[in-house]
């Protein structure tokens, strides 16, 4: 069957249409994908305001669309950190299911997390064995680790590239104390959550997942997007830490100039590079390697096997 996920995040609305049956692999057959930045749409309240509002309905209906171009036969609509922690969100999601008749699912942090750990264990399979998995969005930072498909741990840390760049760096460049701030900051969080991890021994393979990690890699030297999904990518920490004082000297216009950084995420990318630095510091990590699948892909395999089970 043709299934869609349509997935309202922080930083864009995507939907993704696949071709999957239980026990096969999901075959993507169309990406349709709009920049909304609902995290940075956010009033003084912590309310998503009325425009923002209005672009998110609009941008549904564009995705709703589309979806029924491609033929989809079911849609697994879904909302993450900037839906689910807005002040209005009730009102939010009553509004879109009004006028486009969808309704949205609200994950939760930890559901995020483990999702996306599905995902990974998918890609990579059994032999891999323990795995820590490491996801920036841009409203959270998503963190689960585990043997099976169910992590044995999984947390979701208020740490997303888009709601860090928003709160913390409003210079362009940054100003060199903000950027202290920020690191300081995004430490003292992670450090929190070292703990509960570390006890359960240390993991075979890292991952990571997401377009922030996606965009350092690159500029660590990992292959082109356009070279294909089962090329091995990877990012090493000295590599990173190379780049995190280069990233912070420079403007959004300049960093949009380096390759692979999209311009809709060079302003966010110093601070999804801080957070990864200090995620893969404080957990010991010195090399993680990028995995092609993270949440939409989750959200389908969990989807294809109720249907197997049904």
């Amino acid at each position: 069957m043709r299934l869609g996920v349509l997935d309202v995040g922080s930083n864009t609305v995507h939907l993704l249409v696949v071709d999957a049956h239980p026990g096969a692999c999901p075959l993507p057959a169309h990406s349709h994908k709009t920049e909304l930045r609902l995290a940075q749409l956010l009033d003084d309240d912590g309310a998503i305001g009325p425009d923002g509002v209005d672009r998110l309905i609009a941008v549904v209906q564009e995705a709703l669309q589309a979806a029924e171009d491609k033929g989809v036969e079911e849609l697994l609509p879904f909302a993450t950190s900037a839906v689910r922690e807005a002040g209005n969100a009730d009102d939010v999601l009553a509004r879109v299911r009004e006028e486009t008749g969808v309704e949205l699912g609200v994950l939760s942090g930890e559901e995020e997390a483990r999702l996306t750990f599905l995902a990974a264990r998918r890609w990579y399979g059994w032999s891999a064995g323990k795995l820590l998995v490491i996801d920036i969005g841009g409203g959270s930072l998503e963190i689960a680790y585990g043997l099976d498909e169910e992590p044995d741990t999984a947390v979701s840390l208020p740490l997303g590239a888009g709601r860090l760049t928003a709160g913390w760096l409003p210079g362009d460049p940054p100003e060199p104390d903000d950027v202290r701030a920020l690191r300081r900051h995004v430490r003292t969080e992670i450090a929190r959550t070292v703990g509960d991890f570390s006890r359960l021994g240390a993991p075979d393979h890292v991952v990571a997942t997401s377009k922030t990690f996606k965009q350092l890699a690159r500029l660590a030297g990992a292959a082109r997007s356009a070279e294909g999904l089962y090329v091995q990518r990877e990012l090493k920490r000295e590599s990173l830490e190379a780049w995190v004082p280069r990233l912070a000297a420079m403007s959004a216009a300049e960093r949009a100039e380096l390759p692979g950084v999209s311009e809709a995420r060079a302003g966010q990318l110093l601070a999804g590079a801080l957070v990864a630095e200090g995620a893969m510091d404080l957990f010991g990590v010195e090399r993680l390697e990028i995995c092609p699948w993270a949440l939409r892909e989750g959200v389908i395999l969990r989807r294809l096997d109720h249907m197997d089970q049904g």
